[in-house]
């Protein structure tokens, strides 16, 4: 899966499941400041990665996650290895 796919999913994740408006969704938006999540949907989106990857992905991973584009290199990351 390339890093376009992991950001396409993922804004598809954050429009269906959080109801963030598309134009707030960019590379650099900060996920609890910017687009309004909060840990339970942390949570959730990453229990969706981990369907999307078929891996588990481990708490620590996403601890320091802020923005969407960290959470793209994460999963990219994580799919890589």
């Amino acid at each position: 899966m390339t890093r376009d796919e992991i950001y396409e999913k993922l804004h598809e994740y954050l429009e269906d499941m959080f109801e963030v408006p598309p134009e707030l969704i960019t590379e650099d938006a900060q996920l609890y400041e910017d687009l309004d999540l909060d840990s339970i949907d942390a949570v959730d989106l990453v229990v969706k990665l981990q369907d999307l990857t078929g891996k588990k992905i481990p708490p620590d991973e996403f601890r320091t996650v802020r923005s969407v584009g960290d959470v793209v290199d994460r999963v990219h990351a994580l799919l890589a290895a």
